[in-house]
């Protein structure tokens, strides 16, 4: 029996929206544990974390829209353009899953560099891989309506993507602070996401990517590397997409690698005193599941909201919800009311995720078709290239929040365990005012974004 035309569309979309696993189950599994882990088992100073992490920025200054443009200029060819850097990336990109964690912890040192070497091999893999994925959106699903379809799809996929991300290490990782004894669960919870992305993301990699072969007169026109990335900046709209993007990402940064910390010394949990017989990690795995299960409930909510108002409108509304919504933090303690309402407060964020993460891509298909409006060819990768580098300042931003906060507290030089009250403030800051501010820095970038509108 043939399969209607609308149910190949949607095996289409389901099959390319698989690539929710291998391109944000790894970022996202990759910014819940690297800075807890490094910071807390390896016992890496707080001043060598921020500085590790700004070269790995500055580094991106120049990783990120060198391989969008490369892959932008690639020809066609018998394993297609996006498709040839995806597959080049994807075993890499599984491995580097557990390599994130096998430091070497001797001699002394040795230790610092590897957490260097290794952010930085990471993000040369994985921006090789999102580049391309992100890429082949707008060039697959032409149209405002298939995308829209499409990525209602795509991220409830990747929201089932990110809750494994978090799961995985939340039921393998004890109670923070156990220091060397807990390398082997990271490295456990690492060999798991690698083979779920394996499992997953060949299906991708083989049967959801669907490329049309580009011309050489094709070819020709797209500008060189300078150029192209001039013209990506002299884009107002661009620009502003890609900042308010990068707000975004600092508050999501900060929520995934900051409330682990948050629930263990502001609300109080531990192995000795848990919450509905939850210890830390396992109750921020669940307040994170919670977040990401109210995000895909919602997502038809925002495409209703963005097919009526207006994408620009539904990103707007999203980032007024989002601010409120971090300012409970501020207030929690360690009373099992906290918790509990802590735990709600998560969920209720999912409103934004789900925003964030539903409206962004449509709106830079925006960008990219009236590009191709101009130029007469579509620079997609150019165009994500140019996102990633500004994206992941965001990575500096949450680094440099976070180093400029605890150097008021017992974390100055390292990681104590502690629960002194300058500890307990600091946390509450980062999770809560910081994000906020956030949030209203992108509304107001917003304002000025004028495709997208109803």
């Amino acid at each position: 029996m043939k399969m209607s035309e609308e149910e190949v569309k949607f095996k289409d979309r389901f099959l390319f929206a698989l690539n929710g696993f291998p391109d944000l189950m790894t970022y996202q599994f990759f910014s819940a544990t690297v800075f807890v882990f490094y910071f807390t088992v390896i016992g890496i100073e707080t001043l060598v974390m921020w500085i590790g992490y700004v070269i790995w920025g500055f580094w991106n200054m120049f990783n990120d829209p060198l391989l969008g443009y490369l892959s932008d200029k690639k020809k066609y060819g018998k394993y297609g353009k996006r498709r040839f850097f995806i597959l080049l990336a994807f075993i890499p990109l599984c491995l580097m899953m557990i390599f994130l964690f096998t430091v070497p912890t001797a001699p002394s040192g040795i230790e610092i560099f590897y957490f260097i070497f290794i952010i930085i091999l990471f993000e040369l893999v994985y921006t090789l891989f999102d580049v391309n994925v992100k890429s082949l959106f707008p060039e697959m699903w032409p149209t405002e309506q298939e995308r829209s379809r499409t990525n209602v799809i795509l991220r409830i996929v990747t929201i089932f993507a990110i809750l494994a991300a978090f799961m995985i290490p939340a039921f393998l990782i004890p109670d923070i602070g156990g220091g060397l004894v807990e390398l082997p669960y990271y490295v456990r919870s690492g060999i798991i996401v690698a083979v779920v992305v394996v499992i997953t993301g060949f299906f991708f990699v083989f049967y959801g990517i669907k490329e049309k072969e580009e011309s050489q007169e094709e070819r020709d026109k797209r500008p060189k590397f300078f150029t192209s990335l001039k013209m990506a900046f002299k884009n107002k709209n661009f620009v502003v997409l890609v900042f308010a993007n990068m707000f975004t990402w600092f508050v999501l940064n900060m929520l995934t690698s900051m409330f682990s910390l948050y629930c263990t010394f502001v609300l109080g949990i531990s192995d000795e005193s848990k919450f509905l017989g939850l210890g830390p990690f396992l109750f921020y795995g669940l307040s994170i599941v919670l977040a990401f299960i109210v995000a895909a409930a919602v997502m038809p909510l925002h495409k209703k909201i963005g097919q009526k108002y207006g994408m620009r409108t539904g990103f707007m509304i999203t980032m007024i919800v989002m601010a409120i919504s971090f300012i409970p933090f501020l207030f929690y303690t360690s009373d099992t009311i906290s918790r509990l309402l802590a735990m709600i407060n998560a969920g209720v964020i999912g409103f934004g995720i789900s925003g964030i993460m539903f409206y962004f891509d449509i709106l830079m298909g925006y960008v990219i078709d009236e590009d191709e409006a101009k130029m007469g060819v579509k620079r997609s990768a150019s165009f994500y290239g140019t996102n990633a580098f500004v994206h992941r300042f965001s990575i500096i931003l949450f680094i440099s929040s976070v180093y400029l906060v605890f150097r008021y507290t017992a974390w100055e030089t390292s990681f104590v365990l502690t629960g002194a009250i300058d500890v307990i403030i600091g946390l509450q800051l980062l999770l809560s005012v910081f994000p906020a501010i956030a949030c209203i820095l992108a509304l107001i970038l917003m304002y000025f974004f004028r495709l997208g509108r109803k």
